[in-house]
């Protein structure tokens, strides 16, 4: 069933969403190129990518992560069961798994955030689909990555990411991602612009 698949792909990606908002809300501090330029004379990232918000980001989103872990064990055992909602390779596969998605959002977005300084986009010129995909590609391929390795050390007996991921849920996340992502931010302008008139 398409909704079975959707419930699926959002519950996969759900710690990254976390991680990439928690980076912007609980960001701030020493920049991660530590106020460097490039060749070009631009900034190498600028001001919007610090260690705080690479780091902590990584930590709420991993805690988002946990939590459906351990929300998986009771739906498994719930009449909810059929939804095959993921526990994202247990314990304690799923500590390198749930870290690969988050570092890997947050990973996704600084790499974006260097070529968009290249181009002479400025911190929040919009890069439409670049800034709302960035840290979805780098999610999957930064949990593919670690998934494939888990499986050549032969801690997995499988890639995890191949073992759960199916095209319908890739198309589904790269779908639903922008529009949740515009959505987030027309509710975030309207806020700041209601706190500015009261």
């Amino acid at each position: 069933m398409i909704y079975e698949i959707i419930l699926q792909a959002l519950w996969f990606i759900l710690p990254a969403y976390v991680a990439n908002a928690s980076a912007v809300i609980v960001g701030g501090g020493t920049p991660i190129d530590f106020g460097k330029k490039w060749r070009d004379g631009k900034r190498v990232l600028g001001d919007g990518k610090t260690w705080r918000g690479l780091f902590s980001g990584t930590f709420m989103g991993m805690t988002a992560g946990f939590g459906l872990v351990v929300a998986s064990q009771f739906i498994e055992t719930s009449d909810y069961s059929f939804l095959n909602l993921s526990d994202f390779g247990e314990f304690p596969i799923m500590f390198p798994i749930i870290f690969s998605i988050c570092f890997g959002a947050l990973l996704g977005d600084t790499i974006k955030s260097f070529f968009k300084r290249r181009i002479g986009k400025e911190r929040g010129d919009d890069w439409i689909l670049f800034d709302q995909l960035d840290f979805i590609l780098g999610a999957l391929f930064f949990v593919f990555i670690i998934s494939e390795l888990l499986h050549l050390l032969n801690i997995l007996p499988y890639n995890w990411f191949l073992d759960n991921f199916s095209i319908l849920h890739i198309l589904v996340i790269v779908f639903i991602t922008p529009f949740l992502h515009f959505f987030a931010n027309f509710i975030h302008r309207r806020g700041r612009k209601k706190n500015v008139l009261e």
